[in-house]
């Protein structure tokens, strides 16, 4: 599979290239960085004080699936299932960015790592990669002939458009991620030699993740006293 978890950003990294304007700058870095924390497993850093509102609210909508997490404690607890089950991994490709004084927009195919007990452990919202619904998963499951292998890594494929908000310091207010035609989401069931850890992730992401300059100086042309 011609899969570089490296490439995860090169749609922000381009439109970063050519924007000029500081806040919009900061932001798109903000969102760089918590993209390559999230799929390394270093999760308590997106909570950082110049990163993560205090209380977050992310949106999951697919299929009839309406999901919703509040505060920070529910928004972490989602992040560390992910990394120590190995379904932090994602990949995007093709993705457009739009970025605005507060949020962050973006288009992409995406394909998610989903672990094969997260199929059949009753279904529990909090184990399903975005916004995955059990009648989408039994459908695909079902047209291939298919029951989910719990010792098994998926990969799941899909089109995805998100929203991120940010408040006027730069930090994120949360998540609104939407996939508007998940019956033509797709379920594949990866070979051990192409399922990609949460270490092996960080591994290859960590010269990649760098600090997020400060607000003040780079936005406001102050120093924070």
């Amino acid at each position: 599979m011609q899969l570089d978890i490296t490439k995860l950003n090169v749609a922000i990294d381009k439109l970063l290239e050519v924007t000029e304007n500081p806040r919009h700058r900061f932001l798109l870095q903000a969102f760089s960085r918590h993209r390559y924390l999230e799929v390394a497993g270093r999760y308590e850093e997106i909570f950082a004080p110049d990163m993560m509102s205090d209380n977050p609210a992310y949106h999951m909508h697919a299929d009839r699936i309406n999901a919703n997490l509040a505060g920070q404690e529910q928004v972490k607890s989602l992040y560390r299932m992910w990394a120590e089950t190995n379904q932090s991994i994602f990949y995007v490709e093709n993705e457009e960015v739009a970025v605005a004084d507060h949020f962050i927009a973006t288009v992409s195919p995406l394909q998610q790592q989903v672990w094969g007990k997260a199929l059949t452990a009753n279904k529990a919202l909090s184990y399903l990669p975005h916004a995955i619904s059990d009648r989408i998963l039994e459908k695909m499951l079902n047209a291939k002939g298919l029951k989910a292998d719990e010792n098994a890594m998926y990969l799941y494929k899909t089109v995805v458009e998100m929203i991120w908000p940010y408040d006027d310091r730069g930090r994120l207010i949360g998540e609104d991620v939407w996939e508007p035609e998940p019956d033509k989401a797709e379920l594949i069931k990866l070979d051990a030699a192409d399922v990609l850890t949460t270490q092996q992730a960080a591994m290859l992401l960590a010269p990649l993740i760098k600090p997020l300059p400060s607000f003040d100086e780079v936005v406001l042309g102050t120093s924070r006293q």
